[in-house]
């Protein structure tokens, strides 16, 4: 087995060691989300923990880990007699983010289980995981049905797995700890309330760490046995440490004055629900308890909170994570009642005392250690057209007569646009398509591993062959070829590639500022609705690419925020670069379908001696990719010029204004499209 690198040689990052291992100490807490950017060692230090905890004692021979005090009475490999007890390490289970739901749940021998009547059952990733680690890399990557799967299991501690009437249960008790990047999509809001507790991390910018962290790399690379064997002594001592916090753990006292801030903490910040009050009360529990006290305080409230509170805070994606402190310490100051005073030095210790789980201290013999590794949206109630304040005629410019980036107005809530006919990409919420998960519409033979039977089709299948296979009995004689798989239709994810005219005839204050918020709104709905989303913007003399499909619709919001206007009109430019962008993504990712989403007034003033023609080629150049499009009609005043229209009649897609972008305006937006496009194949 490969040598991991040692958890206290980690340099710094202070909250991410000390939420892993009050876990440690306490796993009712309910797990980390480790947040950041890429290498940034979220991954190393969550696998070195793995080595930290304390051996379980297993039911001899069990494949689900029973514990032999208290075996699982309904286990699989059940009822467990007296079989003898082992000793083994606590597992450290990965979930890859493209495993297959049977990998996750276990799978079931359907043939088995319909001709004999065995559940003959293979475990799958939660059962290895239970009384253990699960570890999710890219959590926010995980598709939809996976993501059930978990919320399932961490709600009753328990994994279900259903096949035609054939049903096996079996415990599932496990420390969920996932990473993630932001600037890749952000997790799913039942998800994220999962996690006890969250933490942000970042690369540091002192030189001096930065030079450590290197160096303790290039060490262990160099020989990792001889490494980790000079931080075996902190790992043992941080190891003894997390067993005393675990035994003083039931000792430890919450009194009534520290439930009442905990409680006031939440109702002050406004949180959802009560979990994030059970789990701040483990938190501060646990910390005292690693602190080697029998009784919580105020400090410890405090820390749980910025632990724990964060990331159940966010209304929607674009809203920053974190908490006003200062508001923290106002509301813990106001319900402090009687407590004893507080410990000096209440968490673990921290970078530079040299003590177990230091980290940043002086490293043991030549002071190597490690290095980073590199490896929901509630819905806005329909409101008026936004009126963003006005501001001065003359606004800031800069060259080439390039204004200042306009605030966005106030989203919306929008209709689906969705891809007509049927697709087979990742699962999502907009547009129909063949899924591993909805409502079955058809059966087919299966290509590779079956994984949603089809009953009757198969007893059909298996009907006609009974008396060539001599059968004689009540069973029915079921073989590989008679399984039939069940063909299910359900949503789809799409790439929705915004093309944004950011030319001097949309920089009028008011108009960019509604057009932003538009463009806000319909990112929501791709958040909401699991799309990717890229943004090509055009002005001047050419159009960029500002942002590469990504599934972060907060780093499109960014983005979006920060473009400024100005200059000519080069929309043929920006269609081709976006049909440039769509041919990319056709190879990376042939399955998930686009929509692309033109906002523009429909001018062209630039791009060669006949925009306006240049511009028409281009759009009937991703008709005939068939491209799904949408132009949002951005022409304002009393004249209008109809150019959009136009637009949108070459591309083979349909017009909208801004105001019947909004949700109750566009009932028929998707019909017509389909409608379109029906006319074009016939023509």
């Amino acid at each position: 087995m490969s040598t991991r690198y040692p958890f206290t040689a980690v340099v710094g990052m202070d909250d991410l060691r000390l939420a892993l291992l009050l876990n440690a100490v306490s796993p009712a807490v309910g797990g980390v989300l480790v947040r950041g950017e890429k290498g940034t060692a979220k991954s190393t230090a969550v696998r070195a923990l793995a080595e930290l905890l304390p051996q379980v004692a297993v039911v001899a021979g069990c494949r689900f880990s029973c514990d032999p005090a208290s075996p699982d009475p309904g286990c699989p490999d059940g009822p467990h007699g007296d079989g003898g007890a082992d000793a083994r390490p606590a597992r450290m289970v990965e979930l890859p983010v493209g495993a297959s739901e049977d990998r996750l749940v276990g799978s079931l021998d359907i043939e088995k289980a319909l001709a004999d009547g065995v559940k003959a059952f293979e475990p799958g990733l939660l059962a290895a995981a239970h009384r253990g680690i699960l570890y999710v890399d890219e959590v926010n990557l995980l598709s939809d049905h996976l993501i059930d799967h978990l919320l399932d299991a961490a709600a009753m501690g328990a994994s279900h797995v259903e096949r035609e009437g054939v049903s096996v249960r079996h415990a599932a008790r496990f420390l969920l700890v996932g990473t993630m990047n932001p600037e890749e999509g952000e997790l799913r809001p039942q998800l994220l309330d999962r996690f006890g507790l969250t933490v942000e991390v970042a690369a540091s910018r002192v030189p001096e760490e930065r030079v450590e962290v290197v160096r303790r790399r290039l060490a262990f690379e160099d020989d990792p046995a001889g490494f980790a064997g000079r931080w075996a002594g902190e790992e043992a001592a941080l190891r003894e440490r997390i067993v005393t916090a675990r035994e003083l753990l039931p000792k430890v006292a919450l009194g009534d004055a520290v439930l009442l801030q905990i409680a006031a903490t939440c109702a002050a910040f406004e949180v959802d629900g009560m979990r994030a009050d059970i789990v701040m009360a483990r938190t501060a529990t646990a910390l005292a308890a690693w602190a080697g006290r029998e009784e919580v305080t105020s400090e410890d409230v405090r820390r749980a909170a910025l632990l724990a509170l964060p990331h159940r805070r966010r209304r929607n994606p674009f809203d920053a994570p974190g908490m006003d402190e200062d508001k923290l310490d106002e509301t813990l100051e106001r319900f402090k009642g009687d407590e004893p005073e507080d410990d000096p030095d209440p968490g673990p210790d921290g970078p530079g005392d040299g003590g177990p789980g230091g980290g940043g201290g002086v490293p043991p013999q030549g002071g190597e250690g490690p290095a980073p590794e590199t490896d929901g949206v509630p819905e806005q109630a329909p409101a008026q057209t936004p009126e963003p304040t006005p501001e001065p005629e003359h606004a800031p410019r800069g060259a080439a007569g390039e204004r200042a980036a306009v605030k966005a107005g106030e989203p919306f809530r929008t209709k689906t646009l969705s891809v007509p006919g049927l697709g087979e990409g990742a699962a999502g919420r907009r547009s129909r398509a063949r899924t591993q998960n909805g409502r079955t519409t058809g059966a087919t033979r299966p290509r590779g591993t079956l994984t949603k039977l089809h009953l009757s089709a198969t007893v059909r299948a298996a009907a006609p062959h009974q008396r060539a296979r001599g059968r004689s009995g009540a069973g029915l004689v079921v073989r590989r070829d008679d399984l039939r798989q069940a063909v299910r239709e359900g949503r789809e994810g799409n790439l929705v590639l915004f093309v944004v005219d950011a030319s001097g005839s949309m920089a009028a204050r008011r108009r960019m500022g509604a057009v932003k918020g538009a463009v806000l709104s319909l990112l929501l709905d791709a958040y909401q609705r699991r799309d990717k989303v890229g943004l090509v913007t055009f002005r001047g003399r050419a159009a960029e690419l500002a942002l590469p499909p990504t599934s972060s619709v907060d780093a499109a919001a960014a983005r979006l925020e920060e473009l400024p206007t100005g200059g000519r009109t080069p929309l043929s430019a920006g269609l081709l670069k976006a049909r440039d962008v769509l041919r990319v993504e056709r190879l990376r990712d042939p399955s998930r379908r686009p929509l692309l989403v033109v906002v523009t007034d429909g001018r062209a003033t630039g791009g060669g001696p006949d925009p306006v023609g240049l511009a028409a080629r281009a759009a009937r150049l991703h008709a005939a990719d068939g491209t799904a499009s949408v132009v949002v009609d951005c022409e304002a005043g009393p004249v209008r010029l109809g150019l959009a229209g136009g637009l949108a009649r070459d591309l083979g897609g349909t017009a909208v204004t801004l105001d019947e972008l909004r949700a109750d305006a566009i009932a028929g937006l998707v019909r017509e499209a389909q409608v379109n496009r029906s006319v074009r194949r016939a023509a």
